[in-house]
């Protein structure tokens, strides 16, 4: 459907744009004040709508590094409520990891705590809240930090797109519906207006012949995106920030869980000028056009000539596959999952007991409450170890793990035509997926899914690394 059917069929905003994001230099010491305030969304004719947000601005500043440097940044908490930052898929020291109550202590209203940590690896990551996460992200606490390479990327041009979602009321508020059971027991806080850069749509620019870098990030709390580039024919150079080989995928769709991330290339056609419409597919029942590119008379660029060039490495350590050890996580709960009982701190439950006490979801059979708990797997530091996912739930799950980045092998037992380093990786309802790690990073880690109401009401765990 086009877009003004969508918006009458359906009575949702659509909100879409490709503004780049205000850059903070590296050498400013940074201080993010996390605080109610108000921004406007969806446009004049509806007013501002009220947020919390970092430093006045949805999304907060793009903090914006070089790979080696130290991170620096002092959290003010002005909230009505404890908060913290994680620092999304960066290995970090645990101390440093941003969760409440595991690794710090939360930051009380009124209260700062500064992070201080070294950036091992270039790529696209972003900072978001772990404390009351469902709300706090729901009104807007996120912001994207890029790690860049030691030299630059040989591209025409760099657009930063953080995708995100609202539930908003007629009159552009938020809707107050946090922990709303059916949502943590189905598809999590899928909002009704779509945002990029926190802003309505607009047309983005692109000019013909140029070599463009696209740095996505879902900063969703449950919104799934599949991205229909078609003719424009993707490539990917990085998935969750770490480069690879690039590869096309299939059909042209980019598919991003919440808090997963891809930077993309794209070589625009010399000879483009028709707009094209890029489209949002996952959920085929609500498909809807998210942003149209158009093509501008400028022109042609010199450096789209050529093969496409591979990132440099970060400087992960590569797993040993033929000596590592196995171990199996099993996804389960939610409505229709048929999961009949599990642990919640340490007493077996039946079901319906789960479901008195706001717990949904679990893993290996146990169902978390809070950030705190035994772990669900101990690891040996520096060794390798090949883990076997299994989502027995009707229910999409971006797994992720904090501390780490691992390799994905196989989904359905089927090994990838593609290389993918992630900190995150989606599971689709009945899939599963085989990824594989070294733990070389110790502490207590969580390790959960990204669906913030999935996390929030049962499924998380804690994977030790000692």
């Amino acid at each position: 459907m086009n877009r003004r059917e969508f918006l009458q069929g359906s009575a949702i905003l659509l909100a879409a744009g490709g503004l780049p994001l205000k850059l903070w230099a590296a050498d400013e010491r940074f201080r993010l004040r996390a605080a109610p305030g108000t921004s406007n969304l969806v446009g004049a004719e509806y007013g501002d709508t009220g947020v919390w947000s970092y430093n006045g601005q949805i999304p907060g500043p793009v903090l914006r590094y070089r790979q080696g440097d130290t991170l620096e940044v002092m959290v003010e908490n002005a909230l009505p409520q404890p908060t913290t930052v994680h620092w999304h898929g960066i290995r970090l020291p645990h101390a440093m990891d941003g969760v409440p109550h595991l690794t710090q202590p939360p930051i009380e209203p009124g209260e700062t705590f500064t992070y201080r940590f070294p950036l091992p690896d270039a790529g696209t990551y972003w900072y978001h809240p772990h404390a009351a996460s469902s709300e706090q992200l729901g009104r807007g606490l996120s912001g994207v930090l890029i790690v860049e390479e030691p030299e630059p990327y040989p591209v025409d041009r760099e657009l930063i797109w953080l995708l995100d979602d609202w539930r908003l009321n007629p009159d552009a508020s938020i809707r107050d519906d946090f922990g709303h059971r059916h949502d943590e027991s189905h598809a999590g806080r899928i909002g009704n207006t779509v945002t990029i850069n926190g802003r309505l749509p607009r047309d983005v620019e692109l000019h013909p012949g140029e070599r463009l870098r696209l740095r996505l990030v879902n900063g969703a709390n449950a919104r799934v995106f599949q991205l229909d580039f078609g003719e424009l024919a993707p490539w990917v150079i990085a998935t969750d920030g770490h480069p690879v080989e690039p590869w096309q995928p299939d059909n042209g769709r980019i598919v991003l869980g919440p808090s997963m991330r891809a930077d993309l290339l794209l070589d625009v056609p010399p000879d483009t000028r028709q707009a094209f419409t890029l489209v949002d597919d996952f959920y085929p029942q609500r498909a809807y056009e998210l942003v149209t590119l158009t093509f501008t008379g400028g022109p042609q660029r010199s450096v789209s000539n050529g093969a496409i060039p591979r990132l440099p490495a970060n400087p992960l350590p590569e797993p040993d596959l033929e000596h590592a050890t196995e171990h199996e996580i099993l996804l389960t709960g939610g409505a229709m999952g048929g999961m009949h009982e599990a642990y919640l701190d340490g007493k077996l439950l039946s079901m319906r007991e789960l479901v008195q006490a706001g717990r949904f979801w679990a893993l290996n059979g146990i169902a978390a409450h809070g950030h705190h708990m035994e772990p669900l797997l101990t690891l040996e530091l520096d060794a390798s170890y090949r883990i076997r996912l299994v989502n027995d739930t009707a229910w999409p799950h971006p797994m992720h793990l904090h501390g780490h980045a691992f390799r994905v092998l196989r989904r359905n037992g089927e090994p990838l035509g593609h290389e993918e380093w992630r900190d995150s990786v989606l599971l689709n309802a009945r899939e599963t997926a085989e990824i594989a790690l070294v733990a070389d990073n110790p502490g207590d880690w969580m390790f959960h899914c990204h669906v913030l109401e999935h996390q929030e009401s049962g499924m998380m765990g804690i994977v030790r690394v000692a």
